[in-house]
C-alpha cells in the first residue's frame, strides 16, 4: 500500500510488540473473521480482553454476525480465547437490536463495567453494563442515539461517575465532524453536566473526527488518555476489503486534570501511533486503522496499549509513563 497523504509516523517513545498481532481470527475456536478494539485490563489476578468479533463476511461492508468474546492472559502478551462467545444480540433482552460491538472495560468499585455500542433500528445507541462473573451480562444504562465510544474513568472524580463519549451530530456539525465530550453521572443510569472536551480542530492531523479510545488512567499528573482521530480524502481508493475506504484512524495521547477532567492540560499534537506495520496499512479489512481500546499502567512504569489494527485484529505497543507524560506536556 503506497503511504497515505499527508504521511503521518507514530511517536519514538512507543514501540509496537515484535509478534503483532497477539490475537486473530486463527485464535478464536468459533466463527470469527475480524477480531478488533477490544476493551483490556487487569482484573481478579489476570489480564481480561473483551474482543469485537465480525464473522460471516458478505463483501462490502457486510457482516451477517458480530459478537464479543473474551479471551485471557497471564502476562498481557499471550492470550487464550474462551470456548464460546460471551455475547451477541440473540443474548440480549433489548428489544430492537442489530449488533452490539466495539466493547471497553473498566473496574470500578470492584465491579467489572463493560462500555459498548449498540446499533438498533432507530440509532446508534453507547451502553455501559457490567458482569458479575463474566457470563452474565446487566445493563445500566442505554444512550439516546447517535452516541458511541464511551469509556468509563476507573473512580468518581468530585463525587460523580464520569464517562468520555463521542456523539455524532450530523444535522448540527455536518456529516462525519464528530468531537470528544465529557458527561458526569451519579449513578451509573443517568447522565449530564456534558461539555466539549476535544475538539477535531485541536489536532492538525484529523479532519473528520476525534472520540475516545481506552478509559482513562491515572497518574500522579493528570488522567492518561489515549483518543482516536481521523482524517478523510476523498481521493483516495480501495483501501482494504471494500471497493473504497478514504479515512485513516490514528491514535493519540492526552491528559486531563485529575481534579477536573474535562480540563485538557497536556496534549501530545502528533499521532502516538499512526497506520505504519503492514497489519495496520497493508493487510485487513480496512486498512490504515489503528484503534486503542485498552491501556494498562504496570507497576513499573510500563504502559500496555492493546489496539485494533485494521479493523482485523488485536495488537500491542509498549512505552513508559515517564515518555507519554512528558509527550503530552512538552
Amino acid at each position: 500500500m503506497p503511504i497515505l497523504s499527508p504521511p503521518l509516523r507514530s511517536s519514538p517513545v512507543i514501540r509496537r510488540w515484535a509478534k503483532n498481532p497477539i490475537l486473530a481470527k486463527k485464535d478464536i475456536p468459533y466463527a470469527a473473521d475480524c477480531i478488533f478494539n477490544a476493551g483490556v485490563c487487569k482484573y481478579e489476578g489476570r489480564y481480561v480482553m473483551l474482543f469485537r468479533n465480525d464473522y460471516d463476511y458478505q463483501g462490502g461492508a457486510h457482516f451477517n454476525g458480530c459478537a464479543l468474546g473474551f479471551a485471557f492472559s497471564d502476562d498481557g502478551i499471550h492470550w487464550t480465547a474462551a470456548e464460546k462467545p460471551f455475547l451477541t444480540k440473540e443474548m440480549l433482552t433489548l428489544p430492537d437490536v442489530q449488533r452490539i460491538y466495539d466493547p471497553r472495560l473498566t473496574v470500578l468499585e470492584g465491579k467489572l463495567y463493560i462500555c459498548f455500542a449498540m446499533d438498533t433500528n432507530h440509532g446508534l445507541r453507547g451502553g455501559i453494563g457490567y458482569t458479575t462473573d463474566l457470563t452474565d451480562f446487566h445493563v445500566c444504562s442505554l444512550s439516546l442515539p447517535d452516541n458511541r465510544n464511551m469509556v468509563l474513568f476507573p473512580e468518581k472524580v468530585g463525587g460523580l461517575y464520569c464517562r468520555l463519549e463521542r456523539p455524532m451530530p450530523v444535522y448540527s456539525r455536518g456529516k462525519d465532524r464528530f468531537d470528544t465530550w465529557i458527561s458526569r453521572s451519579p449513578d451509573l443510569r443517568f447522565w449530564g453536566e456534558s461539555s466539549l472536551l476535544l475538539r477535531v480542530e485541536d489536532l492538525p492531523w484529523a479532519n473528520d473526527k476525534v472520540g475516545p479510545a481506552a478509559p482513562p488512567v491515572r497518574t500522579e499528573k493528570g488522567w492518561l488518555c489515549t483518543f482516536h482521530g481521523v482524517d478523510i480524502d476523498q481521493n483516495r481508493g480501495k483501501n482494504g476489503w471494500e471497493d473504497s475506504w478514504k479515512k485513516r484512524y490514528c491514535a493519540g495521547i492526552m491528559l486531563l486534570d485529575l481534579e477536573d477532567p474535562s480540563k485538557v492540560i497536556g496534549l501530545y499534537k502528533d499521532p502516538l501511533l499512526a497506520p505504519e506495520a503492514p497489519y495496520e496499512a497493508d493487510e485487513g479489512f480496512r486498512e490504515n486503522v489503528i484503534f486503542p481500546g485498552g491501556m494498562i499502567l504496570e507497576p513499573d512504569g510500563e504502559v500496555k496499549i492493546y489496539y485494533g489494527a485494521a479493523d482485523t485484529v488485536e495488537c500491542l505497543a509498549v512505552s513508559h509513563v515517564d515518555d507519554l507524560l512528558r509527550l503530552c506536556l512538552e
